[in-house]
């Protein structure tokens, strides 16, 4: 039996989850939703510890984020950047000046001895945020992608070189030793229901599930947990979530991300367009289908999809 007065889990990672957090918050209270977050796509950035997944997060649910990324401050200066490439340092990897100032806050904690879910806290009491936010784990992970033109480190594949190389194979370094964030299994063992976001389901959920017992605490877990279908319509909402799926040899569709999570979930949420694989996702996964909007255009829509996604958890059997 879940836990009644346990937090909502949402896995997430990248700008689908936190648009869907953003809907999540405004249904349920703030104070009862805990994110727990991917930090496979972290990286060092002219000796910085920059965090993507976990400031795309910060910047969405605060209301700072550039609305037409997704990613990134709202209203950004980009001098900082422009005198980094003048003096021939690394300029692809687009940091904006007040982006900036968050990562010289966390790398000087960082280094001063604090844990990165220690001041990931700090970062989102300061933003003024109720829920809790926590990295996956506190150690090193990083994604490593396997293509033709070998192996490239996460950012590389997905920034650098535009995601143009065909993925054959991932691999998490650091997983063999990682340890979860200190709370993370607590929140999984009681949480009332667990939902995986709308992300990719090998870029940002695979490596919050590499480390070691997220996945055992899912599958032992009693509480009902949903997966949101990042695929609509045989596509990516947003991202290479389905070229990677062909390159890795899984069938493009909502279908195809089902049969990925069929041994973690109870409830698949897929959208409308896909209404017709409901019945044979059913049937081969053994999940309940719930067949509902998905695409968050406005905040109207991210608020129904979490309501639905939270009332269909809770009407679980």
């Amino acid at each position: 039996m879940a836990s009644e007065d346990g937090p909502l889990v949402v896995l997430a990672g990248g700008v689908g989850a936190a648009r869907f957090l953003d809907g999540l918050i405004r249904v349920v209270p703030q104070d009862d939703v805990y994110v727990v977050v991917n930090v496979g796509d972290d990286m060092e950035w002219c000796g910085l510890h920059v965090a993507p997944d976990i400031d795309t997060v910060l910047y969405t649910l605060s209301d700072r984020v550039n609305p037409e990324t997704g990613w990134g401050l709202r209203d950004e200066t980009f001098d900082a950047l422009e005198r980094v490439k003048a003096l021939g340092g690394p300029s692809w990897f687009t940091i904006g000046d007040r982006d900036l100032a968050l990562h010289l806050a966390r790398t000087a904690r960082l280094r001063a001895g604090e844990s990165l879910s220690e001041v990931t806290a700090g970062i989102a009491a300061g933003f003024g945020l109720q829920c809790t936010v926590v990295p996956v784990t506190d150690d090193r992970l990083r994604t490593l992608v396997e293509t033709d033109a070998g192996t490239l480190a996460f950012q590389e594949y997905f920034v650098q070189r535009r995601q143009q190389d065909d993925v054959r194979g991932l691999s998490f370094d650091g997983a063999e030793s990682a340890e979860a964030a200190p709370g993370v299994h607590e929140a999984l063992t009681g949480a009332r229901g667990i939902i995986v976001a709308p992300s990719n389901p090998f870029l940002s959920i695979g490596p919050i599930l590499a480390v070691a017992g997220v996945r055992d605490c899912l599958i032992a877990s009693h509480a009902p947990i949903a997966a949101i279908s990042p695929i609509v319509g045989g596509a990516a909402i947003k991202g290479p979530a389905a070229a990677m799926m062909r390159t890795l040899g899984h069938e493009v569709s909502a279908r195809g991300v089902a049969r990925l999570y069929q041994d973690l979930i109870d409830l698949f949420v897929i959208d409308t367009v896909d209404a017709d694989l409901a019945p044979s996702i059913e049937e081969e996964t053994g999940m309940r289908c719930l067949v509902t909007p998905t695409m968050m255009t406005g905040p109207n829509e991210k608020q129904a999809l979490a309501r639905a996604t939270v009332d269909a958890l809770r009407d679980l059997p």
